[in-house]
């Protein structure tokens, strides 16, 4: 009944479940559709913000190079109509002019077949020129080579130039710089045309860029090559200034996969004795370019996206167009974050009100199922505590709700009916019945259980010794430890004889494990009354000791008697035996003796010792008895130590050469039992059987076993 009443949803949560299960489904389905929605169209957003900056980054890289491809083909142009303009200093002044036309040239320059050399170019006050710093005023500089026959070290002159283009020093020293050895001109020697060379050290400013370079022509004859220096840091700046939101990440990288320039302003070189050496896009300090490198359709172009650390991600790997000259890429990383930020903080506002207005529902919904649930809580509380069958119960409860009323009045009336049933059997047993939900009628049924029989020793000759009040407590308080460790292990019990108690277990309801029970409610018991006698002694009163029996069998259980009065017991030849072992305690000194059936139930949970073969009456076999003297995994209080295990060990020996029929080696084994423990009763009520059996002919002592 309690079972029932337990697995059974109340009234009131019953109801706010059922509303949120409708409401809230739909509230975050809305939310879900809401959210997805708005994730599309952000990432639609986002896809087109990145093609159109991939197109435009595309074009503008483009165009940041074409007026400096055209100033450089100008120069070179130049060159080839007036094949001496850049012979004198004359051309420093024009080349100047193309250092200040793009703020992206830090250099520009011509070498000559010659081995002359005319270059005008921006200075950085904190790099040395010619193995000291420049003036401080100085942020340009004319620098020339002039030929010389050969043997004879030319000269590198410098003037610098401040802002408004006055001189403010000169500086020039012997050099072995050859302009004809230098990457761009070979480039450009080989290729016959306009070229962009690779990244390399630029000697004359200590950076590391590019260079963008063409030949100068005359009549076939390649007379020198022009070129500008373009720093890769200038082209980082293009793509820190070209983002498409805060997050994204751009980088320019070669065919290889080496990092040209970046949009995070890293340093991605370095300068290994003029050899420059880029880092690939998968070994950056930062590792999100890497994955989504590493994520990219092998054979597309088109857009693609991955996730990394719980964050969607937009990328693209697009390689510019052949007419440009390098096999260059221009890669593209966007977190979709960066798009849909906005989305999210709209859907975390209509979270936050559907939350809020559902939770204001649920209060109103609240309060108006606890004025329907209330008298039903009350009156469930009325049939918990009828089950319970405690003393009290709750007042009549009047509802203006008909249907209410009526149930309280039932309740009332099976209240009545319960205690009354309650004045004709145990209150412990009817607990046990309403629990297990069985129909009172008589009869019964067979079941194989476990019956309990408990005897104070020498109860008699203490009750003429003792006033009738005194030994009425002193039975009560051995009473109240008997019903209770038979309740801790889910006992019944069935009557009360005098001092006595009879018990059992599996039934009304169904045990496994009732052998094993019984026999932990036994050492329980004996250690209660252990406790018990230990403080009568202390008040100078003398001790209960308790004899128990325990036996497992097939009996009938079930209600006898008449409708009038029945009895929830058990009978049948087990009842019997349980109650012999109980007696038998009394011949060998023992406290607790089961038989051999409950030795097969619950023998690997018991620490027990044989005692010997007994005839019951009724029985023409004789059974075997044993001993509790502990249990296994109830408690360390009640396991056993390592003298009883050694006892139990000798007692067992002894008994086998007692089975073996040979009395003489018995004797002696129990002779040794008591020589290790001189107060065992069972070794020496054995010794003293086994000491007549000794003497008597073998024919006798067979018909005697």
């Amino acid at each position: 009944m309690k079972n029932s009443l337990v697995k059974n949803l109340r009234l009131r949560p019953s109801i706010l479940t059922l509303f949120v299960l409708l409401t809230v489904p739909v509230f975050f389905a809305i939310v879900a559709v809401t959210y997805v929605s708005n994730e599309r169209i952000a990432r639609a957003d986002a896809e087109k913000l990145v093609e159109r900056f991939r197109a435009d980054a595309i074009e503008n890289v483009q165009h940041a190079f074409d007026p400096i491809r055209s100033l450089v083909r100008s120069a070179a142009a130049v060159g080839a109509d007036q094949p001496d303009f850049y012979s004198d200093n004359r051309s420093l002044r024009y080349l100047f002019s193309i250092v200040q036309h793009s703020d992206k040239i830090v250099s520009m320059y011509v070498g000559l077949a010659d081995g002359s050399f005319r270059q005008a170019r921006q200075i950085e006050p904190t790099v040395e020129v010619q193995g000291k710093l420049p003036p401080p005023d100085a942020r340009y500089a004319d620098r020339w080579i002039d030929a010389v026959p050969a043997g004879t070290a030319p000269i590198d002159h410098y003037v610098f130039f401040d802002e408004q283009r006055k001189e403010v020093g000169r500086s020039e020293r012997v050099t072995g710089y050859d302009p004809r050895a230098r990457l761009w001109y070979r480039m450009t020697q080989q290729a016959g045309a306009p070229v962009i060379t690779d990244p390399d050290v630029f000697a004359a400013l200590d950076l590391i860029g590019f260079t963008v370079a063409a030949p100068i022509f005359n009549q076939g004859t390649l007379l020198g090559v022009a070129a500008a220096d373009i720093t890769l840091d200038g082209l980082s700046e293009y793509l820190v200034e070209r983002k498409i939101s805060p997050g994204t990440l751009s980088y320019i990288i070669d065919h290889q996969g080496r990092v040209i320039a970046n949009s995070e302003r890293a340093k991605t070189y370095a300068d290994y004795n003029g050899r420059v050496e880029l880092q690939h896009i998968t070994s950056l300090a930062n590792d999100l370019p890497a994955i989504a490198f590493s994520a990219r359709p092998r054979d597309s172009e088109k857009l693609f996206s991955f996730s990394h650390g719980g964050k969607d991600y937009i990328a693209s790997l697009t390689t510019l167009p052949p007419d440009f000259g390098k096999r260059w890429q221009l890669f593209v990383v966007t977190p979709l974050g960066d798009f849909t930020a906005a989305f999210q903080e709209h859907n975390k506002r209509l979270f936050v009100f559907g939350m809020i207005a559902i939770a204001v529902q649920i209060l109103i919904i609240y309060f108006l199922s606890g004025i329907v649930s209330a008298p039903l809580e009350r009156l469930a509380t009325k049939v918990v505590r009828i089950q319970d069958l405690e003393g009290e119960n709750l007042p009549p409860l009047d509802s203006p709700i008909r249907e209410v009323a009526l149930l309280s009045r039932a309740i009332d009336t099976l209240d009545a009916a319960v205690k009354s049933f309650a004045a004709f059997v145990p209150v412990g047993l009817v607990r046990q019945l309403l629990e297990s939900d069985q129909k009172l009628e008589l009869g019964g049924h067979s079941r194989f259980l476990t019956i309990f029989f408990s005897d104070l020793e020498a109860f008699s000759s203490l009750s003429e010794e003792v006033p009738s009040q005194e030994l009425l407590l002193r039975v009560s308080a051995h009473l109240e430890i008997v019903t209770k460790a038979v309740k801790e292990e889910q006992g019944t019990i069935d009557k009360f004889i005098g001092d006595g108690v009879m018990a059992f277990w599996g039934a009304p309801a169904l045990l496994d494990d009732h052998a094993a029970r019984a026999c932990f409610a036994a050492l329980r018991i004996q250690r209660g009354m252990d406790a018990l006698n230990a403080r009568w002694r202390e008040e100078g009163e003398k001790p209960l000791n308790i004899r128990i029996g325990i036996h497992s069998d097939a009996v009938l259980v079930g209600n006898i008697g008449s409708k009038e009065r029945m009895s929830y017991t058990v009978m049948g030849d087990g009842v019997n035996v349980a109650a012999r072992l109980e007696g038998i305690n009394k011949e060998y000194g023992t406290r607790i003796c089961i038989s051999h059936a409950v030795f097969k139930e619950a023998g690997e949970r018991l620490c027990v010792r044989l005692i010997d073969d007994v005839a019951v009456k009724g029985r023409r076999t004789r059974i075997p008895i044993y001993e509790v003297m502990g249990a296994h995994g109830l408690g360390p209080e009640f396991e056993a130590d390592a003298a009883t295990v050694r006892l139990c060990k000798l007692t067992r020996l002894a008994y086998e050469a007692l089975v073996a029929d040979d009395p003489v080696l018995a004797l002696e084994r129990y002779r040794a039992v008591l020589a290790e423990f001189p107060d065992d009763p069972v070794a020496k009520e054995m010794a003293r059987r086994v000491e007549v059996l000794a003497a008597a002919p073998r024919v006798q002592r067979q018909i005697s076993r």
